[in-house]
């Protein structure tokens, strides 16, 4: 009887001994889990933390990516744009190089026209009757003197030599009286010219004693018969240089047909 007293004291003591051992491992398992959970929050936490940064990270370069691909549309607008002036622009340097060339060509071709036209104009005035020979001379001299300059164009030349010729031909349409010096006789004389046109060139000395005329045909002076023109070429004088208007008896040549 004590025996089985004893033995059930002595299970009761390793009942209560597992079961305490049991519940020892029981919290330690439970601390383990709780540690372990624990962890794995602060480990989520930390892993949320990362998401949202790059999260946002990744917003702002998204926000930088839009405004840089606006910026890039609106380069590639500005250059097609420019791209079009640039294009323009070749164009019409295209048309200005054609132009250049053009005006070489011309200027090529100009200036042996204007030396034709000086030469011409030289010989036209050599052959002429001999009024303001000095003034006139002169000025196909200095027109001469700038065609070799490089300081004026081929445009300015052109434009001088019309201008002489526009003076040569304003002398055909107007009366001019002026002084000048003849030698008549081998004497030089001071005279008083009138050019009437290119129809008639008279002279008379100063005194009146003499009156002559230019013979164009024969390109000589000839005396006029005192009593027939002194006094008629004396009052065209005063007409010209403005006096009275009234007719005028000069000796012009007869017209002579045209061959």
């Amino acid at each position: 009887m004590k025996k089985q007293q004893i033995r059930a004291v002595a299970l009761t003591t390793v009942l209560s001994v597992g079961a305490f051992i049991g519940a020892a491992q029981a919290d330690q398992t439970l601390d383990n889990i709780l540690k372990e959970g624990q962890a794995m929050t602060t480990a989520g936490v930390q892993s949320q933390k990362r998401i949202d940064k790059l999260q946002e990270e990744t917003s702002d370069l998204y926000q930088e990516f839009k405004s840089v691909n606006k910026e890039i549309e609106g380069l590639r607008v500005y250059n097609r744009q420019l791209q079009k002036q640039i294009d323009n622009q070749q164009d019409v340097l295209g048309k200005l190089a054609k132009s250049i060339d053009q005006v070489t060509v011309r200027e090529r071709q100009m200036q042996p026209l204007i030396l034709r036209m000086l030469d011409s104009l030289e010989q036209f005035v050599a052959l002429d009757a001999p009024f303001l020979q000095e003034e006139r001379q002169e000025r196909i001299a200095q027109l001469q003197g700038i065609m070799d300059r490089a300081d004026i164009t081929v445009a300015e030349k052109f434009r001088q030599v019309l201008e002489a010729y526009k003076i040569e031909a304003e002398y055909g349409r107007n009366s001019l009286v002026y002084e000048d010096t003849l030698n008549i006789g081998g004497v030089d004389k001071q005279v008083n010219m009138l050019m009437v046109g290119r129809v008639a060139l008279v002279y008379q000395t100063k005194d009146k004693s003499l009156t002559g005329a230019w013979d164009q045909e024969n390109r000589t002076w000839v005396e006029l018969d005192p009593g027939s023109y002194a006094n008629a070429v004396a009052n065209a004088i005063k007409v010209a240089d403005g006096g009275v208007p009234e007719m005028m008896r000069l000796p012009i040549p007869a017209p002579e047909a045209v061959q």
